[in-house]
């Protein structure tokens, strides 16, 4: 397929992060663009007062008329059902219907393509190179599975001959993906619903890493069993961050390359998760040819990703921190980031589990990752795009949690249990609805300082 030759492109799940930015990148190509959402959001909303046309109700005869067969390519997201009538009605017509990982393929295919992988840390590190690049100058359009602080979009740039994706392991869609130079940050299992068991997910990523074929342009982690470009902080590695310290709220580092060392590099954002996020995307960079003054530069001014250890409020008297987290690794990170920067103060955790089958899979993990903060308030699980699993719910978590400090909630009740709490440092964590609840709390907290 030639994208060229398309005039008009329609998403089933328009609101969704990653379908949003694809919205937004053939809006700029000058396409008409419209679709259909379950429900309003803040994208919804943003993509609607871009001009893009969006309509709530699954029926087709809300779809613009001029979206014609001929020249009109329906985008859907694996999140929609299969009784979805709009979409059984593309079928039907015999309508070009693509996923979103299948277009990513087809742009990267003719693009120079950066792919961030692994199960953790994909949209910092793809947010963090995207800005290095956007930067430098280079002709690049960038999407990414968050919303970038210093863009306040999920895209970046508008360029035609350099893209920067995230290489989703969800439903095998990073094989679709044609990268020149990509990374690996982590390689956990996750997804089991998707993939069974950790060695079929292992499988996976070996697969898209063969899609690199001159193994110096991937970049990996020094535990993971593929080769590559180590990257690491404080260990033996090709790329390091070395000398690191904390200054003005700051990491202050030094990253070794392979032929020199980059001095006096500033980052804002908190956790060794991140500095590691740093490394991958300035080794990315740096063989790519950036020129190293302006990758300290971008380092410097990026301001994170929404949700992703967000601060909300940072006050003497209180600290308001919004995570996506979903995944005990990513729980464990938080943790490591809170307490390296709050030693010794209350720290308050809310956490919504995302899916009933990752908590099943991962139970007795996220028991472990939750204990560690001093007090922690659930909410019931958030399902997505699945059915209720029997005897799987938040109280059968709960109760395999060591940590007597402890409490399940309904969201109607959340914010008066956070606002009896004596804790200091509240952390928000979840990749479900909760962030829509994160304005309300950061209201009312505010209003008790």
């Amino acid at each position: 397929m030639n994208l060229d030759q398309i005039n008009n492109v329609y998403f089933i799940g328009i609101g969704g992060i990653g379908m949003s930015n694809l919205a937004r990148y053939f809006k700029n190509l000058g396409k008409e663009v419209c679709g259909y959402d379950k429900t309003p959001s803040v994208l919804t909303n943003e993509l609607i007062e871009s001009g893009i046309s969006i309509h709530f109700e699954d029926a087709i005869d809300l779809v613009p008329k001029d979206f014609y067969i001929e020249n009109t390519l329906v985008v859907i997201t694996p999140a929609v059902p299969v009784s979805h009538s709009e979409w059984n009605y593309f079928i039907q017509k015999g309508y070009v219907i693509k996923k979103r990982a299948e277009v990513l393929g087809l742009i990267t295919k003719d693009t120079f393509c950066f792919a961030v992988a692994g199960t953790h840390g994909k949209t910092t590190t793809s947010g963090i190179l995207g800005h290095i690049l956007h930067e430098s100058g280079a002709d690049v359009t960038a999407f990414i599975g968050g919303i970038v602080e210093n863009y306040n979009s999920n895209l970046i740039g508008n360029g035609k001959t350099i893209t920067v994706v995230e290489a989703d392991e969800f439903d095998r869609s990073f094989l679709h993906l044609h990268p020149n130079i990509a990374c690996i940050t982590s390689m956990d299992a996750d997804h089991l619903d998707i993939y069974g068991t950790s060695e079929e997910i292992e499988k996976s990523f070996i697969e898209f890493a063969d899609k690199i074929k001159d193994k110096k342009n991937l970049f990996i982690t020094k535990e993971l069993p593929i080769e590559g470009v180590v990257c690491a902080v404080n260990d033996e590695a090709v790329y390091k961050a070395i000398n690191v310290r904390i200054g003005d709220g700051s990491y202050v580092f030094d990253v070794q390359t392979p032929t020199s060392v980059i001095k006096d590099l500033h980052f804002g954002l908190p956790g060794r998760h991140n500095l590691m996020n740093a490394v991958m995307a300035i080794a990315m960079a740096n063989l790519f040819g950036t020129p190293t003054d302006v990758i300290a530069k971008a380092i410097a001014s990026f301001k994170g990703i929404k949700r992703r250890f967000s601060y909300q409020i940072k006050t003497q008297a209180k600290v308001y921190i919004d995570d996506y987290a979903h995944h005990p690794t990513e729980i464990n990170a938080v943790h490591q980031a809170v307490t390296e920067l709050y030693d010794g103060q209350k720290v308050l955790a809310v956490f919504q589990p995302h899916l009933f089958s990752r908590t099943k899979d991962f139970a007795d993990d996220f028991a472990k990752s939750l204990s560690a903060f001093d007090e922690v308030i659930l909410l019931d699980i958030y399902p997505a795009r699945e059915t209720p699993m029997e005897g799987i719910n938040s109280q059968w978590l709960m109760d395999k949690m060591t940590n007597g400090n402890k409490k399940l909630v309904n969201k109607s009740d959340l914010i008066p249990a956070i606002l009896a709490s004596s804790a200091k440092i509240i952390v928000t964590i979840g990749a479900g609805d909760i962030g829509e609840l994160v304005t309300p709390i950061k209201k009312a907290i505010y209003e008790t300082i």
